[in-house]
């Protein structure tokens, strides 16, 4: 091939921008490839954070979840604590008037026993 034929085939890929390009690329390549990688790298480690970031909020609305539903369940355990409460005072204080009920019927002036604890202990009192 000639020299002319050469600079021909040159000037037609782009001329003097084709050379320039062509070291470029010879020289940097390596360099750009680190480049290439490190850009990928912290799209990467962004998606990673982002993805984190959107795990800890999830976490912390789960959270916020489970902490209302154990609020719900001490309050309804307490409301079903204080009603067992009142149904056993209920049932001592029925308890207590079977114990004190007047055997006599028609009694008008009935007057509870006073021998409480004789009938439930079994002894008199001193």
């Amino acid at each position: 091939m000639q020299l002319t034929t050469i600079m021909a085939f040159i000037t037609a890929l782009g001329g003097l921008e084709a050379i320039k390009w062509l070291v470029r690329f010879v020289t940097f390549r390596k360099m750009d490839v680190r480049k290439e990688e490190a850009s990928i790298n912290s799209m990467e480690a962004e998606n990673r954070r982002k993805t984190v970031d959107w795990f800890e909020e999830r976490l912390e609305q789960r959270e916020e979840k489970i902490n209302g539903l154990y609020a719900e369940l001490r309050k309804e355990q307490e409301e079903k604590i204080s009603w067992m409460i009142r149904c056993h005072e209920v049932e001592l204080i029925q308890k207590e008037s079977e114990i004190k009920k007047c055997d006599i019927r028609g009694c008008v002036k009935r007057i509870p026993p006073s021998d409480l604890k004789e009938r439930i202990y079994g002894y008199e009192k001193d």
